[in-house]
């Protein structure tokens, strides 16, 4: 019998599970309700849901990776993205501290890219599973940035 069942239960754990303590521990609070937002700011509620599908494809991504190219660049860019994701809430909603958080998204940013195109020839599915992310990210860090700019 394989172990890829557990590989993929073991990051989706890790991701999700890692994604979802993070952000129990880093909730929008008063501070946050009293920052100024863009007209593009979604409602608190859309944020859980679209998390944790993300999560579950990152996992995913992070098993295939694991894998099939586990001393690759891709699997160095894998860890390093999430260590920027699981960084930015503790910033932003920990720290207060819009502008350390943006400087992280800028980071998750470039390390999501990086993923895509390093995994692009040796598993086109798991650079497909970060598509949805990257554009997730790409409006997150709008938003950082729109927050930045009005407060």
């Amino acid at each position: 019998m394989s172990n890829k069942p557990l590989v993929y239960l073991a990051f989706i754990i890790l991701v999700l599970g890692g994604g979802l303590l993070i952000g129990a521990g880093n909730m929008p609070d008063e501070w946050y309700q009293s920052l100024a937002k863009p007209a593009f700011n979604p409602p608190n509620w859309v944020f859980a849901p679209v998390w944790s599908i993300l999560y579950i494809l990152i996992g995913v991504a992070g098993a295939r990776t694991w894998l099939s190219l586990r001393r690759s660049m891709a699997m160095r860019l894998w860890f390093a993205q999430l260590v920027f994701n699981f960084a930015w809430s503790p910033a932003f909603f920990g720290l207060r501290d819009p502008t350390s958080a943006m400087i992280i998204i800028l980071g998750l940013f470039v390390c999501v890219i990086g993923f895509i195109i390093a995994s692009w020839r040796q598993d086109r599915t798991a650079a497909f599973l970060f598509l949805p992310y990257l554009a997730w990210v790409a409006f997150a860090t709008a938003l950082n940035a729109a927050i930045l700019v009005l407060n």
